[in-house]
C-alpha cells in the first residue's frame, strides 16, 4: 500500500507543470476544486496564524482588466477554468500587537487568555529581535508572503494529484494590479497585498520532460 501511494504521489508530481495556456471549453467539477481550497485553508502557517486570503477570479471582464498589468498571466487569464490571486497580509493585521492578531488567538484557535499572553509574548520576540520583521513593512509583508507559497504548492500538487493542471504566476505589475482590485472593491490595501497568483485547468498540449538537478546535487548529508 505504502509504495503505491508514493508512486501515485511521484507520478503527480512528475505530472504537475508550469501550464501557459489551458482547454477554455473544460471547468473544474465545483467538488474538485473546493478540494483545492480545502488544501490551501489546511496549509501551515507560522503560529498558525494564516496571513493570507484567496481571490477567485472567474469574472471574464474582471479577468481582462487584470491582464494588462499581468505579463506573465496572458496566455493563463483567458483560458483557466479557475485563477487565483493568494494575498498576504501587511504589517497593519501581521504585527504582534494587532488586532487581527489578537482576534485570531481568541475566535479562530480559541485560546484562553493565558496562553494568547504567552504566545504573544513568543512572537514579539520573533518579529523584533529573532526574524527583525518590524524594520520594515516590506519585511513584514514578505515573510507573510513566504508562507502563502505553502498554500500555493499544496494546492498546485493535490490539483495534480487529481489530474488538474496549474501554473504558479509572480508575472504581474504590484503597483497597477493592487490599485485595480482595490478599485473593484474586492481588496483592502491597508491589510493585504498580492502576493502570487495561480491558474487552473486542464492542458491543451503536452509538456516538454521535467528536467531537475541531480539529489546528489542538492543535498548534503551531516
Amino acid at each position: 500500500m505504502n509504495s503505491a501511494l508514493r508512486k501515485q504521489i511521484i507520478d503527480a508530481f512528475n505530472f504537475r507543470h508550469a501550464c501557459k495556456t489551458f482547454d477554455a471549453n473544460k471547468k473544474i467539477p465545483d467538488e474538485d476544486f473546493s478540494f483545492i481550497l480545502e488544501a490551501a485553508r489546511l496549509s501551515p502557517s507560522s503560529f498558525g496564524f494564516e496571513p493570507w486570503k484567496f481571490l477567485v477570479i472567474q469574472n471574464p471582464e474582471l479577468r481582462e482588466k487584470i491582464k494588462p498589468v499581468s505579463w506573465g498571466a496572458q496566455g493563463q487569464l483567458p483560458t483557466a477554468s479557475h485563477f487565483v490571486l493568494i494575498l498576504a497580509r501587511k504589517e497593519n493585521s501581521m504585527h504582534y500587537e494587532s488586532e487581527y492578531i489578537l482576534d485570531h488567538m481568541r475566535h479562530v484557535k480559541q485560546l484562553p487568555e493565558d496562553v494568547i499572553d504567552m504566545i504573544s509574548d513568543f512572537y514579539r520576540d520573533f518579529q523584533t529581535r529573532d526574524f527583525r520583521l518590524t524594520e520594515s513593512p516590506r519585511a513584514m509583508f514578505d515573510w507573510a508572503s513566504k508562507q502563502t507559497y505553502i498554500a500555493l504548492g499544496n494546492m498546485m500538487s493535490v490539483a495534480a494529484q487529481i489530474g488538474i493542471d496549474s501554473c504558479p504566476i509572480e508575472g504581474f505589475d504590484k503597483d497597477k494590479l493592487e490599485p485595480l482590485l482595490e478599485q473593484e472593491s474586492i481588496m483592502n490595501t491597508k491589510d493585504f497585498g498580492v502576493s502570487v497568483m495561480v491558474a487552473f485547468g486542464y492542458r491543451v498540449n503536452e509538456p516538454f520532460p521535467k528536467t531537475r538537478a541531480k539529489e546528489s546535487d542538492i543535498v548534503e548529508w551531516y
